[in-house]
């Protein structure tokens, strides 16, 4: 019997994938869980193995095609005799009394598609965000709502998960969605510095040959994130410096205890351990603004993101409860995401959630930037590459070892007095490390 395989949808917000590598052709035979394809969404790159056992019948996509969910990739047909993999969903029927995740049924040992349900999801660009409650997380697939409300929902841009239900036990309806959105619409609109319309381009083959090369998922969707986050958040930066010469003295004392963990203990692992630390006592940098409801979302956990340059572009991991982690913790958590990332092997769960990103161009070069936020997170820190220098200390001229960083804020929320605190703060930490033990 021939079977269609299509690609299903992958969470909220991702309608398309390219293909980066076709690695069956007809005539192959399969067997349960071999990888067909592989593909990569705007995060990472993932393999997508077979339901059952079977021989392909034909294959439908190239490299570098972008498919959309639902479309037919290959068809193959089923070996009765082989055992199969667990089956995946069927279509679920418009009248079905609960909500039932649709599953992509996608397994690898490195890679998911779709991130555990206790995961927060990627905020959509009207950033529909609720106050944390001791209750889980809600996700699009487990609030009270028919497939058809969820589809609804996500057709016309709404987060489900924050729209009030009026049914029994707070079941949600397709006026409920109506209602959220004509609410939403009323809110005072935000002028976005990007919203005008982009001029067309000079024909630049006037002056001489070009190429022209598609963008990598990666690069687009960056391209596009930073555009929101420029456009929808008033940014403001300052730069201040840190003297890490005491801090560098002892992450050298201390870097075997990294390396026999399998980490690395670098000075942008010891200034995220201190931003942790200050994002408890300064609970405005760890938040997000909901202008639809004119709310603040105070999130009551530290996850760290933490800036990784791959080959495929900028992608940003996230070490998740980083306050509850020592430095020697973050280092090791910092190295193997890293590495994932670097081999296109991060899960999507790796790079959701975060509350606050931290940038690293010590490593290449440069000492200042305006690092632009990670939206919808209200605050960034970058870090520049230190440097020795003659500073004044009680009157005296002495060679010390400075750390430049800047940090970008969402003026909306912080006003500029507090961001130097932050700031401050973080800095009086590097500088004076016992002050963790005694304030963090």
């Amino acid at each position: 019997m021939s079977t269609e395989f299509k690609l299903p949808e992958l969470g909220e917000n991702i309608e398309t994938i390219q293909v980066t590598r076709v690695l069956v052709s007809p005539g192959d035979s399969v067997v349960a869980d071999q990888p067909l394809l592989e593909v990569e969404t705007d995060k990472a790159t993932i393999e997508v193995p077979a339901d059952n056992a079977g021989t392909v019948d034909s294959v439908l996509v190239s490299d570098g095609d972008e498919v959309s969910v639902g479309q037919v990739m290959l068809t193959f047909t089923d070996s009765a005799a082989a055992p199969t993999a667990a089956p995946t969903a069927e279509t679920e029927p418009e009248p079905a009394p609960d909500p039932v995740p649709p599953t992509s049924d996608i397994r690898h040992p490195t890679s998911s598609l779709l991130p555990p349900p206790s995961s927060p999801s990627p905020a959509p660009p009207t950033s529909d965000l609720r106050l944390p409650t001791s209750s889980p997380s809600p996700t699009p697939y487990n609030v009270p709502a028919a497939p058809s409300v969820r589809r609804f929902a996500r057709e016309i841009g709404i987060d489900v998960t924050v729209v009030t239900g009026s049914g029994p036990n707070g079941r949600i309806s397709i006026d409920d969605v109506k209602t959220h959105a004509k609410q939403r619409n009323e809110a005072p609109a935000l002028v976005a510095a990007g919203s005008i319309a982009t001029p067309p381009l000079p024909d630049f083959e006037k002056w001489g040959a070009v190429e022209r090369k598609k963008m990598a998922v990666i690069r687009r969707k960056t391209a596009e994130h930073m555009s929101l986050s420029w456009g929808q958040v008033p940014h403001v930066t300052i730069f201040d410096k840190a003297d890490i010469t005491e801090l560098d003295v002892l992450r050298k004392r201390y870097a075997d205890h990294a390396v026999e963990a399998g980490g690395k203990l670098t000075m942008a692992v010891m200034v995220c351990k201190v931003v942790a630390a200050a994002l408890k006592r300064f609970p405005q940098f760890n938040a997000s603004i909901d202008m639809g409801t004119r709310e603040i979302i105070y999130k009551q956990y530290v996850n760290l993101g933490v800036a990784v340059s791959t080959e495929r572009g900028l992608v940003v991991p996230v070490i998740h409860n980083a306050d509850q982690k020592n430095m020697v913790a973050i280092s090791v958590e910092i190295s193997a995401l890293a590495q994932k990332a670097r081999d296109g092997k991060i899960q999507l769960d790796d790079l959701e959630g975060g509350t606050f990103t931290v940038t690293n161009l010590g490593r290449i070069c440069g000492t200042y930037f305006t690092p632009i936020i990670n939206y919808p997170e209200v605050a960034i820190l970058g870090i520049g590459r230190a440097q020795p220098e003659a500073i004044v200390r009680d009157g005296q001229i002495e060679m010390r070892t400075m750390l430049p960083l800047s940090l970008s804020f969402d003026h909306r929320l912080i006003d500029g007095s507090d961001g130097a605190r932050f700031l401050g703060w973080i800095i009086d930490a590097i500088q004076e490390p016992l002050l963790l033990s005694l304030q963090g």
